[in-house]
């Protein structure tokens, strides 16, 4: 391994023929930097769309009334109905699959109306009517004071939690929102904090202008009663939130005399469903990656192999002469596997580099990245293994022509001109 001579062979016969071996070794260039850069590109991808999602609880679902599509128990179709407060404790007390359940309500105004006012400065923001859980399901950064808690709804507090984007609208800049009382559809409410959205892009301004006050304080306020607007919930980790939502589903439709075929009567959606979906997306995208990436590896380390056979035919007699005077087959053997290894690491190793290379330059000048393109990087770990792959090609790649070596015979090599 450490043979001066054997090094300085090798050298001399990459060096002997300088066209051909940059020909040869920009195959090997070519297939590892194009699978360097799209893995980092896909990486970039799955990174910009899961941040966009924020920390939203991926084992979570959502459903919501809507008109009954059959007739049932007296009742005719196209019924309008509601959840109530008392579903929300059936559903804690009768399906144990569910880790957090959030009812929300949503109060008037956020279209286009004025529904907001301190001292001068007014605004049309989204109000919504919250318990805690909603900040687990999906959370928010608090950047001042704190979100609601359980005491607010025990005794229905006037009291707000302002998105970043209401507090610019609202407040003078550099004041401090906090206790501070803010006109809400004609009900004053205390400020008690600030969030910012944890998303990216539309979904992290629409956020931003959201109010959230307590759900029970919504309900009086808005004469909602014991309506519920809907539900978000998840799942234990042992549990499916599909199987917990049709659950869910079928306890509702019990409790509102709803057809147990009626799939119009509830709508829902599946985040899990969903995420499932783009996980398997981006297995695709990545199987499809390494397919292309290593199917143009191997066609460098093809083109390896067949310059190391017109190698040994140049060199016929030279290693007839090797053989006539006793050098072992072991000896041709690891010179030529040497001499393929050496070419197909330098060259792999040099596609590394500038796969990376272009990687952190596209990263640089996109500023991390956008909505749906974001920190672009290649793993650690990938990239050893593809560099393994690499090595395993390149002894792969001169073991046929070092066969073929070893078929000389020493008498018929020596004739050969």
């Amino acid at each position: 391994m450490f043979d001066l001579d054997r090094w300085q062979e090798i050298i001399h016969t990459l060096k002997s023929n300088k066209l051909r071996t940059f020909l040869t070794a920009f195959g090997v260039f070519w297939g590892i930097f194009m699978l360097t850069v799209m893995l980092g590109a896909g990486t970039g991808l799955q990174n910009g769309i899961y941040r966009n999602m924020g920390d939203f609880s991926t084992n979570s679902a959502f459903m919501w009334t809507q008109k009954t599509s059959e007739p049932y128990r007296g009742f005719d179709a196209g019924r309008r109905w509601n959840f109530k407060n008392g579903d929300t404790k059936a559903i804690l007390d009768n399906v144990p699959g569910i880790e957090l359940l959030a009812p929300r309500v949503q109060g008037w105004g956020g279209s286009g109306a004025t529904n907001a006012v301190y001292k001068d400065n007014t605004g049309s923001f989204s109000i919504y009517g919250d318990v805690p859980a909603w900040n687990l399901i999906d959370p928010l950064t608090i950047t001042d004071g704190r979100f609601i808690n359980q005491m607010d709804l025990n005794r229905r507090r006037k009291i707000a939690v302002i998105g970043q984007r209401v507090k610019e609208v609202l407040f003078d800049k550099g004041e401090d929102p906090l206790n501070k009382h803010i006109q809400i559809n004609g009900v004053y409410f205390t400020v008690v904090g600030v969030f910012k959205s944890k998303k990216t892009g539309g979904q992290a301004d629409n956020e931003n202008q959201n109010v959230h006050i307590p759900f029970t304080t919504i309900q009086q306020i808005y004469n909602y009663g014991d309506i519920v607007g809907w539900y978000a919930l998840t799942s234990h980790k042992s549990t499916s939130v599909s199987e917990v939502t049709k659950e869910v589903i079928a306890l509702i439709k019990r409790r509102h005399d709803i057809a147990p075929h009626d799939d119009q009567a509830i709508g829902h959606f599946n985040v899990e469903e969903e995420f499932n979906k783009m996980n398997n997306l981006f297995i695709g995208i990545n199987g499809l990656i390494w397919i292309v990436g290593i199917g143009t590896l191997l066609a460098g380390v093809i083109g390896v192999s067949n310059i190391m056979l017109v190698v040994v035919r140049e060199r016929t007699k030279e290693i007839g002469i090797r053989r006539a005077i006793g050098a072992k087959p072991i000896k041709i053997t690891s010179q030529i596997v040497m001499e393929s290894l050496v070419l197909t690491a330098l060259s792999g190793w040099l596609g590394l580099v500038f796969g990376v290379g272009l990687i952190e330059l596209i990263n640089t000048a996109m500023g991390g990245g956008g909505d749906f393109f974001y920190n672009p990087t290649v793993d650690f770990n990938i990239a050893v293994t593809a560099l393994t792959i690499l090595v395993l090609s390149g002894t792969f790649a001169g073991m046929i022509p070092a066969r073929r070596a070893l078929k000389i015979r020493p008498i018929e090599a020596l004739r050969t001109e």
